[in-house]
């Protein structure tokens, strides 16, 4: 077990919310790894922080909405799961298609008929040519991956660039549906740091859109690029007043954030928003014990400027 895994998925530890194999398998790792125990400690700390404050009960539709797409999201990471065994173990089913002769004649059998079927599509309906047809829009296709995002000086057109079965390109003005969506796509499932920079950058124009804001909420808690994690919360700042989610996430990247860049500004944003309580909390905690003198010392600058607490 890697520390970066267990550091992924602490939180969840501290929740309770681990099967039982990966907790077990998180205990051992942890009772051989000082800082792998000193960031569960922290992790900790933090969670007890929060838990001073009286959280607000959930509305059932929140609740009822949130099943729903924790369900969503189970069933495409199943999916994924078994793309990932039929894609990265060939040998495997090799075999079994070796040791299977009725296996093997039935994939012979349906492979023939797939190419006779595919002929006759093509012989009566030939393809038309690429001048006749539109691009299809994110929606209906099947995207693997975006591949570029560029904008042109001085203008509002964005040209990006996606690989579907080919690579295919698109074009148009931030508040296009179309080009939102292959942002949005961008920013959480891209390979290429650069290109989720840039999507993160652009969907920073617009996070009053509540799914913008919930990218940019994902990027900040989960990409691996501090520069994207930067860039969302260039985006989520504004919104540190108003919004307790987007505040309680700027902590958490402040306390748990691993660079340095992105800690410190986290520390500016909360700064108009020093006096709530879930704030003072952490910032006294960071005051008390922080490795960083440089946050420890500006936590300490933040607490004497509050009035005291009867």
């Amino acid at each position: 077990m890697k520390c970066e895994w267990v550091r992924e998925n602490i939180t969840l530890y501290v929740y309770g919310e681990l099967a039982d194999d990966a907790r077990h398998e998180l205990d051992q790792h942890l009772a051989r790894c000082s800082d792998c125990a000193t960031e569960l400690k922290a992790e900790q700390e933090f969670h007890a922080l929060l838990s001073q404050e009286q959280a607000t009960e959930p509305t059932p539709n929140l609740l009822a909405a949130s099943r729903m797409r924790l369900q969503e999201a189970l069933e495409g990471a199943e999916q994924g799961r078994l793309w990932q065994r039929l894609a990265f173990d060939p040998a495997n089913w090799l075999r079994q298609v070796r040791f299977s002769p009725a296996l093997a004649s039935a994939i012979l059998i349906l492979g023939f008929a797939g190419g006779m079927g595919t002929a006759y599509r093509v012989l009566a309906h030939p393809p038309q040519t690429a001048a006749t047809n539109a691009s299809p829009s994110p929606a209906e296709a099947s995207i693997t991956g975006i591949r570029s995002i560029t904008q042109e000086p001085g203008t509002n057109q964005i040209n990006i660039k996606y690989d579907t079965v080919s690579t295919l390109e698109t074009q148009g003005s931030l508040n296009d549906q179309r080009i939102q969506q292959l942002l949005l796509f961008a920013a959480r499932n891209n390979f290429n740091s650069g290109v989720r920079m840039d999507s993160v950058d652009l969907l920073t124009k617009k996070p009053d859109v509540s799914q913008v804001r919930e990218a940019l909420v994902y990027a900040l808690r989960y990409d691996t690029n501090p520069g994207v994690r930067l860039k969302a919360l260039d985006g989520l700042g504004s919104f540190v007043k108003d919004d307790v989610r987007v505040r309680d996430v700027v902590l958490e990247a402040l306390v748990n954030d691993s660079n340095a860049g992105v800690r410190t500004e986290a520390l500016r944003l909360i700064e108009p928003v020093k006096a709530d309580g879930s704030v003072r909390g952490v910032l006294m905690a960071l005051a008390a014990k922080d490795q960083s003198q440089y946050i420890k010392s500006q936590a300490r600058t933040m607490l004497a400027q509050l009035p005291e607490i009867d």
